[in-house]
């Protein structure tokens, strides 16, 4: 069953976050994960909104799981750590 890293982020400084962006395709491939959505329009329909929101699909939740442990994942997140406010959650699919 699939899984699915959801994302929303306020990056208050886009260098540092930038940083991030650039190391997470190397860090979620080797889980198989792939981007389904990483930024583009978002219209709020209910509760707040962050500007930016991102969806990576993984092919079951331990993989997700394992992924965000990962010590190439865990590398990347310290560039996001102070340069942005960030909701992740692992979400598993139907």
């Amino acid at each position: 069953m699939t899984a699915y890293w959801i994302a929303r982020v306020k990056v208050s400084d886009p260098e540092a976050y930038g940083a991030y962006a650039k190391r997470v395709p190397a860090a979620v491939e080797p889980f198989g994960g792939r981007f389904l959505a990483r930024g583009g329009r978002v219209e709020c329909l209910e509760g707040a909104a962050f500007p930016r929101n991102v969806v990576i699909e993984f092919p079951d939740f331990d993989s997700a799981v394992a992924c965000y442990n990962s010590p190439a994942y865990q590398e990347a997140k310290a560039f996001a750590e102070g340069a942005a406010e960030r909701d992740v959650i692992i979400l598993e699919g139907s």
